[in-house]
């Protein structure tokens, strides 16, 4: 009779050690995949203004995942969001990135057409002034080639890209910027 016990005992004992050892595998699966090469950019305002924020440039396989946060927008609106040719904030008003990234040369437009390298979606704030960054990319990269992103400059705009003027979407004064560097 102890024999019988102890052996359901020790059954049980083992069905519960594989059940943890199964939510563990399972948890291990579901992992994130390791990325790719990354960088990062710390938008801080330009002067007269209060927008900032970080974004995240991921490389992962043929596309770059682009996400972060900006605050002290205007609450409810649209502001344009481009990767600019340099990383230099030094003037005080962003004008020092000098245009938008555009190593292929061509016009600047919306992400479904034909449109510079550095032509974002615009950001859209929230009641709170806030806008969330999510988005896949292609044509980007990081460390390399003619359209590396490293070393440019990342500049949120006062208003909205109308992404047909030429060549800057008529997106106003430039309220954040920033200098994206490589993450080690």
């Amino acid at each position: 009779m102890m024999k019988a016990y102890a052996m359901r005992q020790s059954s049980r004992l083992l069905l519960s050690l594989c059940g943890v050892l199964a939510v563990f595998a399972a948890g291990c699966t579901s992992a994130p995949v390791a990325s790719g090469p990354s960088a990062v950019a710390s938008l801080q305002p330009t002067r007269g203004h209060g927008a900032v924020g970080e974004v995240r440039f991921v490389l992962q396989g043929q596309s770059m995942l682009v996400e972060g946060r900006v605050s002290g927008l205007r609450p409810g609106q649209e502001h344009g969001f481009h990767i600019h040719e340099k990383g230099d904030c030094s003037s005080g008003d962003g004008m020092s990135t000098g245009g938008h990234f555009n190593p292929d040369g061509k016009p600047h437009g919306p992400r479904h057409a034909a449109h510079h390298a550095g032509d974002l979606p615009s950001l859209k704030a929230d009641a709170n002034g806030v806008a969330t960054i999510s988005l896949r990319l292609s044509g980007l990269s990081i460390g390399h080639g003619a359209a590396d992103v490293v070393g440019r400059g990342l500049i949120v705009h006062a208003q909205p890209d109308d992404y047909t003027t030429q060549p800057t979407g008529n997106a106003g004064a430039r309220i954040a910027c920033a200098v994206i560097v490589a993450k080690p």
